[in-house]
């Protein structure tokens, strides 16, 4: 073993990633990081790493000064691999649902691969002081866990919960099942998912959204821009419920976007009762 590589050896560490199901190495200290998922990436920047980060998705518009300044390696589920190998990362973090898993193989052949898979809010605290282990921001990382735990412990879930059918995509209509971030999200928001019993992402239309009687209909914000006009579409067929934006952010961001989510809950609490 030359000198290179011992001092490899010094400076890495090893975890078992679940989502990859296999225990990897990465750099003690990584200085070329790569994320593929905008909430992971503002938690990057919340961790201040602006130095570290090099390459992020074309969905990253958190913080905007990454997002105009850093290279931007694709979509989510368009990655360009070629470009990522060129930046020559030392670290890369992704998600098991927002990225395509072959690709993610592909990424493995350029560098660590750290992949993330949330699905509550326990699972978003436990991702943020994983990552900030993974990039020497342990306590820092911790810190912001205690911080988004002590908002929600300190925020009561509104009881009871209204009944609510949250709009994902348009054309075909799409909603959330149980098993997802969001459906978590609602429960703390004082909403009752009425589709929780379904796939994860159900298709529906709009005779099923009427059927379900759901006193509320939420049109996210993403991944599908809805606008005030789709709410116009659906008030004829479906008359019985309300219906409102939603900061798609604000339910589906798992990082440090978290901190604020408890403020936009509550604010649209009230925003509901005023229908």
């Amino acid at each position: 073993m030359d000198i290179n590589e011992k001092q490899n050896v010094i400076n890495a560490q090893s975890f078992f990633c679940p989502a990859l199901d296999k225990v990897v190495g990465y750099p003690l200290q990584p200085k070329r990081i790569v994320s593929l998922v905008p909430s992971q990436t503002e938690l990057l920047y919340d961790l201040g790493l602006d130095g570290e980060v090099l390459g992020i998705t074309k969905f990253c518009i958190h913080p905007n000064e990454w997002f105009r300044n850093k290279t931007r390696i694709g979509g989510t589920k368009n990655i360009d691999i070629e470009k990522i190998r060129a930046l020559g990362p030392d670290l890369i973090i992704a998600n098991k649902e927002e990225n395509v898993k072959e690709q993610i193989w592909a990424l493995e052949t350029v560098a660590p691969v750290w992949v993330t898979d949330v699905n509550n809010l326990e699972d978003a605290l436990e991702m943020i002081e994983m990552i900030g282990t993974l990039v020497g921001r342990k306590q820092k990382a911790e810190r912001l866990t205690e911080q988004i735990n002590l908002r929600f412990t300190q925020s009561p879930t509104p009881n009871p919960q209204l009944r609510t059918c949250y709009l994902i995509w348009r054309e075909p209509y799409i909603t959330i099942g149980g098993d997802t971030f969001i459906h978590d999200m609602m429960k703390r928001c004082g909403l009752r998912n009425v589709f929780e019993s379904g796939t994860r992402y159900p298709t529906i239309d709009i005779e099923q959204i009427k059927d379900s009687n759901c006193e509320l209909v939420l049109l996210s914000s993403e991944p599908y821009p809805f606008k005030e006009k789709h709410i116009n579409e659906l008030r004829s067929p479906i008359p019985a419920s309300k219906f409102l934006l939603a900061d798609g952010e604000m339910f589906s961001w798992y990082g440090s976007r978290l901190l604020k989510a408890v403020d936009y809950f509550s604010a649209l609490q009230k925003q509901i009762s005023s229908l």
